[in-house]
């Protein structure tokens, strides 16, 4: 019997796992819109979801009440019990969009006041049928005194010669006395029944009508409660739709909850398809395995043809990529970075991983592999994956062969995930554009495979130290590598270090993207600290501000008093400096600009490329940078070059002006244009009577760190210098 998609993709653990999660049981399909669904699970998850009630399936009830049939008052308590854990959810506040689809679920008052009938237990509520009551009652005096009757007779002197034991005994669900043979001469009883030993177990006359009221007691309980499965009956028979809509939304609401704890259980992740043809598993991990090295791989291309090592992981990766789309086709949630995962959506999902041949049927290895890719000509819009595509026929001739069938079966809109040991077939699909290889990588130290994967190069096999591995005798093996031959053994080699090459350069490259984006987040922080700074600046100069504002009120009001010419001459004066003070502040125009034009960009000399709006490209040292127009200023005159090729020089200047700056920025400078500005900027400093001053290198290699920090040691004026604590590329200068 040929396995189901599930268990060829070693999904039945999970399923088995899963399914336990459900209030009853029901396939793992959820019908309907998938990202409706999505939405439903989305909202859900956000909440804590009571457990529901464990209940059967409705269908044979549904029908027998569709013909007017009587169900028992269980049957019916079944209803009830989904209808009150709707209630239970209607009561809590649901997130859209499920708290308007739990809202809508509205009971019929004839049914709700079934449901009144019934305690928690599902027991008729003996407030709305008192009779019931009556008779528990009368019930439960009547096992009183038919227990104290059989206990009276233990006791007994004259029956106590014939009595085996003391023990009530239960026979075919009646309570009895277990004597031995003569015992009519002192008691009346029945006999109903022999023990091994041959003695009878008996009902005494005097407990038989007591026997005989309990069960009067028990038939008129039996009509109460069979009267009540008759009207109630009646009552759901008309609203025998609104039952199944009730039955429908359970099914539903407990495939949602189901999925929701079972992926809290396990820290799973949903993941809705898309309308793409591309398969990205970022940090997968199948479920069937227990210790999983997590799968990133990326399926692109119409083809990806997995390669390598014996025993590496190549199979599994082939299920991996399978099982996440079926597994996301029908919202399933597994562990893997939502973030970093992208499923695309396809028609159907095909397996071949299991060898086809059959004996009963007569086909070979190779014979079923062809009956099972004829069946994918009548396909199309699937993904495939075919497990050692060249399996039960000579490798050359597979080659050719299954390089024409992938091919025409792409103009189908088949993508194909392959697993080969084959290099010949690896060699004739490497060069095609629609192939996307992938090499199963092996550890040489450890001689183990890393159940890692490459992506872009083709991998060696590693038979031999599998088989090493395993158990085969090393000498046994040696004999297999000299009649492989050396040349093969060479170019598997050369294989092998083009791979471990293309790993490393891989691995640099993620090394710099990382190093990048550390780059990017320290400037960030520069920038953000630039700002508070900035803040800080303009915080302060109010204070002043306000200061001045107040002290030159006092002054005004102390020349009221007592007029005062020098007093009234510092006053002008002072407003003047003022005055000054605020053109200085304020931002200076940039003439017109145009491209060519050469400009100043912080401690560099640029050439405007192009401009746009409020920004310009830009080009400095070499490099095309686009920058805002506010952050340009006029480039000064220089003198121009009598050389062809001068060496580079940088023009630094430093105005003197009323109001020094309190950082300097030497981010991008070269080691002697760092220190040049250092010392114009720390001479400005001294010279405005500054104690304290950052300065303002960065990390980076360090290299810049290291001229401040040698610079600042030898500066006569500097009383000493610090980094600044959180943030080790500014650092801290007291003058």
């Amino acid at each position: 019997m040929s396995r189901t998609l599930p268990e060829k993709l070693d999904l039945g653990g999970y399923l088995e796992s899963f399914t336990s999660f459900f209030a009853r049981p029901k396939p793992v399909v959820m019908e309907g819109d998938a990202g409706l669904h999505h939405r439903f699970l989305t909202a859900l998850s956000n909440v804590q979801i009571p457990e529901p009630p464990q209940v059967p399936t409705m269908e044979d009830r549904l029908m027998r009440l569709g013909k007017q049939g009587v169900l028992a008052l269980e049957e019916i308590f079944d209803f009830i019990r989904m209808i009150r854990y709707f209630n239970r959810l209607r009561a809590m506040t649901l997130p859209e969009p499920a708290g308007s689809w739990i809202a809508g679920i509205e009971v019929p008052e004839a049914v709700a006041e079934i449901g009144s009938y019934f305690t928690d237990e599902g027991e008729l509520s003996p407030e709305k049928e008192p009779e019931l009551a009556d008779i528990a009652e009368a019930l439960r005096r009547n096992r009183e005194a038919i227990r104290e009757s059989l206990y009276a007779l233990t006791r007994s002197r004259d029956l106590a010669d014939y009595l085996v034991d003391t023990q009530i005994h239960l026979q075919n669900g009646e309570e009895t006395l277990l004597v031995r043979g003569g015992f009519s001469a002192v008691l009346k009883a029945t006999v109903v029944g022999r023990s091994s030993g041959g003695f009878f177990y008996v009902i005494p006359d005097r407990v038989r009508s007591l026997k005989d009221r309990e069960a009067e007691l028990l038939s008129r309980r039996e009509a109460i409660l069979w009267r009540y499965a008759r009207e109630f009956s009646q009552v759901l028979h008309r609203w025998e739709r609104f039952l199944r809509y009730l039955d429908r939304q359970f099914d539903r609401f407990d495939h949602y909850q189901a999925r929701i704890r079972f992926a809290k259980s396990r820290d799973y992740e949903f993941v809705l398809p898309h309308d793409g043809k591309e398969v990205i598993l970022g940090g997968f991990a199948h479920p069937a395995i227990a210790d999983p090295v997590p799968v990133d791989i990326a399926v692109k291309r119409p083809i990806v043809l997995i390669t390598g090592v014996n025993a590496g992981g190549k199979t599994m990766l082939l299920k991996s990529i399978l099982a996440a789309v079926w597994l996301s086709r029908h919202l399933l949630p597994f562990r893997c970075d939502p973030q970093r995962t992208k499923i695309g959506r396809y028609k159907s999902i095909e397996a071949i991983v299991e060898d086809p041949q059959s004996v009963k049927n007569d086909i070979s290895t190779f014979a079923g592999r062809m009956v099972e890719f004829s069946r994918l000509f009548r396909i199309r819009d699937a993904i495939v994956g075919v497990d050692e595509i060249e399996l039960g026929t000579d490798a050359d001739e597979a080659a050719s062969l299954f390089r024409v069938l992938l091919e025409e079966l792409m103009k189908r809109e088949i993508t194909f995930v392959v697993t080969t040991h084959h290099k010949r077939l690896a060699s004739l699909l490497a060069g095609e554009e629609t192939v996307e290889l992938v090499a199963a990588l092996y550890d040489e130290e450890r001689r183990r495979p890393t159940y890692t994967f490459l992506e872009g190069s083709i991998g060696k096999s590693y038979a031999f130290e599998t088989a090493e591995r395993y158990g085969i005798p090393r000498n046994v093996v040696e004999k297999a590598r000299t009649l492989y031959g050396e040349d093969k053994e060479r170019l598997n080699e050369l294989i092998e270090h083009s791979t471990r090459l293309e790993a490393q350069m891989r691995a640099r490259l993620a090394e710099a993207e990382r190093l990048t984006e550390e780059l990017r987040r320290k400037e960030e922080h520069l920038k953000e600290l630039e700002e508070a700074m900035r803040e800080e600046q303009r915080k302060v100069l109010a204070t002043l501000e306000n200061r001045y504002n107040a002290a030159t009120k006092r002054a005004l009001a102390a020349l009221k008093k007592a007029e005062d010419a020098e007093a009234r001459r510092l006053l002008n004066e002072a407003h003047r400096h003022k005055s000054r003070a605020r053109l200085r502040e304020a931002e200076p125009e940039l003439p017109p600009l145009k491209p060519g034009d050469r400009v100043r960009y912080r401690s560099h000399t640029a050439e405007i490329l192009s401009l746009k709006e409020k920004e310009a490209m830009i080009s400095v040292d070499g490099m095309k940078i686009r920058v805002p127009l506010k952050e340009l200023r006029p480039a000064p005159e220089t003198p121009k070059p009598k050389a062809p090729r001068p060496k580079k020089s940088t023009d630094i200047r430093v105005e003197k002006s009323d109001r020094a700056a309190l950082h300097i920025k030497l981010l991008g400078m070269r080691a002697e244009e760092a220190e040049e500005a250092l010392d114009a900027f720390l001479s400005d400093a001294l010279l405005h009577g500054i104690s304290e001053v950052e300065i303002i290198h960065g990390t980076g290699t360090g290299v810049l760190a290291r001229v401040v920090s040698e610079y600042l040691k030898r500066h006569p004026r500097v009383k000493r210098f610090y980094r600044m604590p959180g943030n080790m590329g500014v650092t801290v200068a007291e003058l």
